[in-house]
């Protein structure tokens, strides 16, 4: 499979530099405009700011691009054609030469091909709620794939418990940034379990190089709570959510239409404090991110393995 690396990010990984990979699918289906072409090139000047290359992954022409220019990501931004893939459509995307966005699903698998090992987002996907055998593919993707993943939990329009359930069974490590519960994306609890805190980003690389050494191909999920002033109290979101979501059965919304349908209802319903708080919590994700990848550039040898 054929990655074309942005030059900067081919001399990063190189020479051992520590490299962020983020989303395309936020870009092109998350935020709305101009708010979503801001938040992509600012996520990009937080990770350089914070001593790390940014790598924003995308589709275009059919090649898999990690690393990508001004002019892409405005294309990403305004191209209403922009197609929101998952791994069962990477085939489809190279033999017809697509431009596409990438999920988590997809962006985690080809950070990890090209070789990224952090990946920063704002929530992941998972099981959706009245239906639990609809399960985003981002889940299998962090069961399978040895990437780090920073996030502010999944979508708070999912089924949160059953999600965090699913993670477990599935063996993917679920890590709680200075934090005790999962957070809930635009609040910062859950009432759901992690399975360690960690305050550092030198914690997690060593949980990380832990994982690599026994062989262990499961993602690491590290869970940022949203800062505090941009938190909305669960109780007034799931009113928020209750109604869009009864709107979007009347509507006849459903499948992979339904998350960013809800999200835009609950924009407006809230006056636009869940879209701030959105923004709020990719930027800080963004910083958490950079520190942990800084963390693993700095990590010489992992650590022995017991018996080995």
């Amino acid at each position: 499979m054929k990655i074309k690396l942005n030059p900067e990010i081919a001399d990063a990984l190189r020479d051992g530099m520590p490299v962020v990979a983020l989303e395309s699918t936020v870009i092109a289906h998350g935020l709305p405009y101009p708010q979503n072409i801001e938040t992509a090139l600012k996520l990009e000047d937080i990770v350089r700011e914070n001593g790390t290359v940014p790598a924003t992954i995308a589709v275009f022409g059919g090649e898999f691009c990690v690393g990508l220019d001004h002019g892409q990501i405005e294309q990403l931004a305004t191209d209403r054609d922009i197609r929101k893939i998952s791994r069962r459509d990477l085939a489809i995307a190279v033999a017809q030469r697509l431009d596409c966005a990438t999920t988590v699903a997809t962006t985690s698998f080809l950070a990890h091909m090209a070789g990224i090992q952090v990946f920063a987002t704002g929530g992941i996907g998972g099981v959706h709620r009245g239906y639990s055998a609809d399960v985003s593919a981002d889940l299998p993707e962090l069961a399978q794939t040895p990437v780090t993943v920073v996030c502010s939990g999944a979508k708070i329009v999912l089924d949160l418990p059953a999600t965090r359930e699913w993670l477990e069974t599935h063996g993917v490590t679920v890590l709680g940034w200075q934090c005790d519960e999962l957070p809930a994306f635009y609040s910062r609890s859950s009432g759901l379990e992690i399975d360690e805190r960690v305050e550092t980003a030198a914690e997690i690389a060593q949980i990380a190089a832990a994982r690599d050494a026994f062989g262990l191909k499961n993602a690491i999920l590290v869970t940022v709570p949203i800062p505090t002033e941009f938190e909305i109290e669960r109780s007034e979101l799931e009113t928020m959510l209750a109604d869009a979501l009864s709107l979007a059965d009347k509507n006849g919304v459903r499948g992979k239409e339904i998350t960013p349908f809800l999200l835009a209802q609950m924009s407006e319903r809230s006056g636009g404090r869940t879209l701030a708080a959105n923004i709020a919590l990719l930027e800080n994700n963004a910083r958490v991110a950079a520190a942990i990848a800084k963390a693993f550039a700095e990590r010489s040898e992992p650590p022995a393995v017991a018996g080995g």
